[in-house]
């Protein structure tokens, strides 16, 4: 008898809406996790006991959003959407399979995911989506993947939303370790059926990012809420903020304890316990905000990759998913290959081994809007031919992988393009 790969365990599946242990589960969590966070929750529009399929989208600010959203609308259930290679990690493949979490392969085409949100709808349920595809890298949002607006509008149901807001600051992309804080979200309806029956899916997109765009520095820079960095709140930010304002030099910052600072010509910042960033002296030069220094470095290397010969190579190790066991001690994928990462204007090559063979590929800019973050800083994937591939850099270039990436695309008339909208002004 064939042995049955994990992919096709998960992608045979037929996902029916949660049962009774979706309440218990939650009950738990809403017990024992919730008041670690200070979570508080305020609601525009109560749709707690509402009946019928509908759809719940949010802003996605950190790993503990399902949580954050899901606890204060029990006995509510939904079918969560969660990245497809999530489910091939063993410390989360029960839990998602028990709560009938629908796989989704980000930032790619995906019918099996679209069939089975319209399984869940049809059949009266309620499915949650992060539309922006992955949790938030800078502390604020990215704009949603493209199809978000059609898929919505195919159905026509009601759309409610929440914002979260401190999510990202409990456990920010650059250092996963928890720091306990407060967390508010905020509850609305966002569409009306009718609604969606007059919009383009271009016009809802637009809608969805502009409700739903939030920055958790700005945000905290007017709330004070103290959280728990503890005495290494700072380590790894310079895998986040690469580039030095004052000098402008790339690859030159570093940080030790609750500082950053740049090894060329020492601008630097304290982070406190509220993420203000206290520059060492009058002669440092430092942004505003964690996210206005993000924004800042985006538009140089946007800058960058408008020259022509622009080029970004770097040595990786290729991960790939295993065909018949589950992925253990929270690895995201098992290393197969090495070789060399080349972006440049044209997309993405690799050019190495994969399983002692060689092996490369060529992905067109036009077709990769993007990437996605399974954990922190230090790997990236994508999807190959709908195969997952993962790289781990040897030197601490993953965030201007995206960056570049991202401007590449958008210079190239991909679909994924910027928000319309100023997002300083947003976040004020």
């Amino acid at each position: 008898m064939e042995k049955t790969t994990v992919a096709k365990s998960i992608r045979s599946r037929k996902i029916a809406r949660p049962n009774a242990l979706y309440n218990i589960l939650g009950t738990a969590w809403k017990l024992f996790i919730a008041p670690k966070y200070h979570v508080q929750y305020t609601f525009k529009k109560d749709f707690r006991k509402a009946e019928g399929p509908f759809f719940f989208i949010s802003n996605h600010a950190s790993r503990l959003d399902y949580i954050f959203v899901g606890m204060p609308l029990l006995p509510l259930r939904m079918n969560f959407v969660a990245g497809y290679n999530e489910f091939h990690r063993s410390h989360l493949a029960l839990v998602f399979r028990l709560l009938r979490v629908i796989p989704k392969k980000n930032f790619t085409s995906d019918i099996y995911t679209v069939k089975e949100i319209s399984r869940v709808i049809k059949s009266g349920g309620g499915v949650c989506l992060f539309p922006e595809g992955m949790s938030s890298i800078s502390g604020a949002n990215q704009p949603v993947a493209i199809g978000t607006g059609k898929l919505l509008k195919h159905h026509k149901v009601p759309v409610y939303c929440s914002v979260i807001r401190g999510g990202y600051l409990t456990s920010p992309k650059y250092n996963l370790r928890d720091r306990c804080g407060t967390v508010e979200v905020e509850y609305d309806q966002l569409f009306t059926p009718e609604e969606l029956e007059h919009l383009t899916p271009e016009e809802i997109e637009e809608i969805i990012n502009r409700r739903l765009y939030h920055d958790d520095y700005a945000w905290n820079k007017r709330k004070g809420y103290h959280y728990d960095i503890g005495d290494n709140g700072a380590e790894d930010l310079e895998d986040l903020l690469f580039w030095c304002p004052k000098c402008g030099k790339q690859h030159t910052m570093a940080t030790k304890g609750n500082t950053i600072f740049c090894t060329a010509c020492g601008n630097g910042a304290t982070l406190t316990d509220t993420y203000e960033l206290v520059p060492f002296d009058d002669t440092c030069v430092i942004p505003e905000t964690q996210t206005a220094w993000f924004n800042l470095q985006r538009e140089m290397i946007r800058a960058e990759v408008a020259e022509e010969d622009f080029a970004l190579e770097e040595e990786v190790e290729l991960g790939m998913l295993p065909e018949y066991e589950l992925l253990k001690d929270q690895a995201t994928s098992e290393i197969v290959g090495s070789g060399t990462l080349r972006l440049d204007r044209t997309g993405l090559t690799y050019t190495g081994t994969r399983s002692g063979e060689p092996f490369t590929f060529h992905i067109k800019s036009r077709a990769l809007p993007t990437y996605g973050m399974c954990t922190d800083l230090s790997r990236f994937y994508t999807f190959l031919d709908g195969e997952f591939v993962e790289f781990y850099p040897r030197h601490r270039v993953v965030e201007k992988f995206f960056l570049a990436t991202e401007e590449i695309h958008r210079l190239n008339g991909g679909a994924w393009q910027d928000f319309t909208f100023d997002k300083d002004c947003a976040a004020k």
